[in-house]
């Protein structure tokens, strides 16, 4: 995996080892020297260590630009992430680097944070590294930025997120789902005096939008909402529970944008001596490898990461595969999520 923002020009040797080099070396032809480093699975164990000693012996270095212009594929692929401070995104992360390495293809990743002028500044940075395909995070981008996707033509899939018109395919879940299914769980366990605590992230927003959806319909409402800085930590949770519980002391619930500032949510109640979830229900996202473990074990919602990660990267493969043009069964792919009830609910 290839860290965008550390890439570093390094001064060329003045005379760098070639392909004859080797050649030379292992006393093999240039052609067999290329299929082993290429195709190696096409050479004989025999000459293929031969030719990998002589790797070793010259210290040659493989020219990926000059195999990518003679294919027209640079055998990378960029993921642009708005964090990878959170477990979820690392699951994805490490869920696309395993099917892309499977396949000899290398991850070009790039953090944007959550503005989406970032990102615009970003893609056009990584299209001029000519990457094979492209991974964003979710589907809300500027206009700059898809018009500029759809005219180029790479293979896009927008992650994490589902679009009726993706720029080009869509694998994720539905975010106003989630919200939706954790109002009408919470609503069953009998609570009505909500809270919302949200990071200021758009995908959050659009899980607080389908909660306070839902809410509506059933005739409650939710009294309070307090919004911090995304991705949003432990100490924000705690504080936001701080200012919504001394501000609305009669809230019976919480709903939080991620299992991190639901964990923070649960340790300020219990510093109150407020009984979860007899007098205040507390509902997390993310099912974060810490969440079974709290006491009382959080309630939330698992997203498979890694599953999102690994599918939008063969999506790509598919693409790329089929010739760049023919397009695959599914544009839009639904991966779903999973409520988890545990004890703070």
């Amino acid at each position: 995996m290839i860290l965008l923002s550390t890439i570093t020009k390094e001064p060329m040797p003045a005379n760098p080892v070639t392909l004859i080099d080797v050649a030379k070396a292992a006393g093999v032809s240039p052609i067999t020297v290329s299929r082993a480093l290429n195709e190696p699975h096409l050479v004989k164990p025999a000459t293929l260590a031969k030719v990998q000693e002589a790797v070793k012996l010259t210290g040659y270095v493989k020219n990926m630009l000059a195999g990518g212009l003679a294919s027209s594929r640079s055998k990378l692929v960029a993921l642009v992430l708005p964090t990878i401070s959170t477990q979820t995104f690392a699951d994805l992360v490490q869920g696309a680097t395993d099917r892309l390495t499977a396949a000899g293809y290398q991850l070009l990743l790039g953090i944007v944070g959550y503005e989406t002028w970032r990102e615009e500044i970003l893609v056009e940075t990584i299209l001029s590294r000519r990457p094979d395909g492209i991974i964003l995070t979710g589907s809300l981008h500027t206009d700059s930025t898809r018009q500029r996707l759809l005219q180029i033509g790479t293979p896009v899939v927008e992650a994490w997120d589902l679009t009726p018109h993706p720029i080009d395919m869509a694998i994720g879940f539905s975010h106003e789902e989630v919200g939706h299914m954790c109002a009408q769980h919470l609503l069953k366990q009998g609570y009505r005096r909500f809270a919302i605590l949200t990071a200021n992230d758009p995908r959050a927003g659009q899980r607080t939008q389908g909660f306070q959806v839902a809410i509506a319909k059933h005739g409650a409402s939710v009294i309070a909402s307090h919004v911090v800085q995304a991705p949003g930590a432990l100490p924000q949770g705690r504080l936001g529970a701080i200012k919504l519980l001394d501000e609305h002391p009669e809230l019976d619930a919480i709903f939080c944008s991620s299992d991190t500032l639901a964990h923070g949510v649960l340790i300020e109640a219990q510093s109150r001596g407020l009984r979860v979830p007899q007098d205040l229900a507390i509902m997390g996202f993310g099912d974060l490898n810490f969440s079974e473990y709290t006491n009382p074990p959080l309630s939330t919602v698992k997203v498979d990461g890694a599953k999102i990660g690994a599918l939008s990267a063969q999506a790509l493969l598919d693409r790329l595969a089929g010739g760049g043009d023919s397009a695959p069964a599914e544009r839009v792919v639904n991966t779903g999520f999973e409520l988890i009830q545990r004890g703070s609910t």
